[in-house]
């Protein structure tokens, strides 16, 4: 009898890893308005502005389930994310953008909502990474406020992009 129940334990199992039903969602932003003082100055905080678009996020995401948030190494990605990484209560986990989306990234997110805090450059690139095609070009200089969002279901991937101002 134990044999029995083990075996349909198994099955059962199995059936509903086969037709699972996970939906992935990436939310990808570039980070907030950056100091510009000290143009020699790699790796500038935000400035003023940015400090009030970074909490504006955080209140976007407050009705939106996030499970994880990923930035890049940077003073001024590390400060966007932030507020609503508070806010969720959630850790800032880093990412590579030299190496992004890779099959570990794949497999931690797979069936999660996640929050992206990247760069002009990064950012697109990240989204055309997901998608497997280049169909975004690097965001402007002055577009902060540029929301990618991804969502891959089953063997569908569907993406948009919106002005959160």
């Amino acid at each position: 009898m134990k044999k029995y129940i083990l075996l349909f334990v198994f099955v059962f199992s199995l059936l509903s890893s086969c037709t699972s039903n996970e939906t992935t969602t990436y939310y990808l932003i570039r980070h907030a308005e950056k100091d510009r003082t000290d143009t020699t100055n790699k790796n500038p905080n935000l400035n003023e502005k940015g400090v009030d678009r970074a909490k504006k996020w955080a209140n976007y995401f407050k009705k939106i389930e996030l499970d994880a948030i990923y930035s890049t190494n940077y003073n001024r990605t590390q400060q966007t994310a932030k507020p609503t990484a508070e806010s969720k209560k959630l850790e800032i986990l880093k990412y590579d953008p030299k190496n992004m989306y890779d099959s570990i990234f794949q497999s931690e997110t797979i069936g999660k909502t996640v929050l992206i805090v990247g760069h002009s450059n990064t950012t697109p690139a990240f989204v055309n990474k997901i998608l497997g095609e280049k169909k975004y070009e690097d965001i402007d200089d002055n577009d902060n406020a540029s929301l990618y969002i991804v969502t891959i279901s089953k063997d569908t991937k569907t993406s948009t992009v919106k002005k959160v101002e």
